[in-house]
């Protein structure tokens, strides 16, 4: 890193083996010949880096990259797009436990979920998924509820995205007041470029409320690298609930097929308008103790070929 040294941690990735999901009644599966393209709510999509030909997304690619680019952890999330992952993730915790935090995701789609929640923190996730944004939008309901408070008792973590706006902010609420100890990281930045995105920021004045950016460079895509007005939105927020609420995520890898993983998170390093005091907290800390990591590797800066 160039202006700033330390351990970084993207609280927003994921790994998958295979995608095969349907999803709203649409399929989300990969086409062939070239596997790193899928077919995605009826359009062909460029899901994958184009020299994924297999389709597969694994922990050993993306500790290849987050090697290079001198990212020490990640945290991997779930989404229904990627089709339920719990089996692999497990693996992956199990297999490199200094490297990733995982989530786990139940099949909130279907009643029951409370349950099958329960069985996954008993298998050892630490953290459980709700993509809130592909639920109906009153989500909130009794079962959701006392999947809360479960992870509340037991200390898990909830990984939510939400709807645009201020759409699902008031159960939000509900769920903090009902469950002030339960830690909470809101996903996408508050969905940044939509409208009234800082109500979703403004949860985080809560204590237990974090906010990442996965996919922060995907909103601002149209404005491209080195996403002038993401960093504005990032002082934004800060002025709002403090630098020390706020952690980075790439959304790798879908975001990787517009720029590459390092850039994903060197528009902030190279930023004028943060500290470095600032970037820390943005890039490292924060994640580190949201999350619980503990000792975390160093990496070397290994210079390229062009170099």
């Amino acid at each position: 890193m160039e202006e700033v040294r330390c351990k970084m941690i993207d609280a927003h990735a994921h790994l998958w083996l295979n995608v095969d999901t349907v999803v709203n009644g649409s399929p989300i599966h990969p086409l062939e010949p070239n596997r790193s393209r899928s077919l995605f709510f009826g359009e062909e999509r460029q899901m994958l880096p184009p020299y994924m030909t297999d389709g597969q997304n694994t922990a050993e690619r993306f500790l290849s990259n987050m090697d290079y680019a001198q990212v020490s952890a990640a945290v991997i999330t779930q989404e229904f797009i990627d089709g339920l992952q719990n089996s692999y993730l497990l693996q992956v915790q199990q297999r490199y436990p200094t490297r990733f935090f995982c989530f786990g995701m139940p099949e909130l789609r279907k009643a029951g979920f409370c349950e099958e929640a329960r069985s996954l923190i008993n298998s050892g996730f630490r953290g459980i998924k709700i993509p809130a944004a592909r639920l109906p939008q009153q989500f909130l309901n009794d079962e959701m509820m006392q999947m809360m408070h479960l992870m509340e008792q037991q200390n898990i973590i909830l990984g939510i995205e939400l709807m645009d706006g201020d759409a699902q902010v008031g159960q939000m609420e509900d769920i903090i007041s009902e469950c002030p100890k339960l830690k909470i990281a809101i996903g996408h930045f508050g969905m940044v470029t939509r409208p009234n995105w800082m109500s979703q920021i403004k949860l985080a004045r809560h204590p237990n409320v974090y906010v990442e950016s996965g996919g922060i460079t995907w909103l601002f895509n149209d404005e491209f690298y080195p996403f002038p007005s993401a960093i504005r939105a990032i002082k934004e927020a800060a002025d709002e609930v403090g630098m020390k609420k706020l952690m980075w995520g790439s959304d790798y890898p879908r975001t990787i097929t517009a720029i590459t993983y390092k850039m994903s998170y060197d528009f902030v390093t190279k930023s004028k308008e943060l500290t470095d005091d600032e970037k820390r907290l943005f890039l490292c800390d924060n994640a580190k103790h949201f999350f619980g990591f503990g000792d975390l590797i160093e990496l070397p800066y290994i210079k390229n070929m062009s170099e």
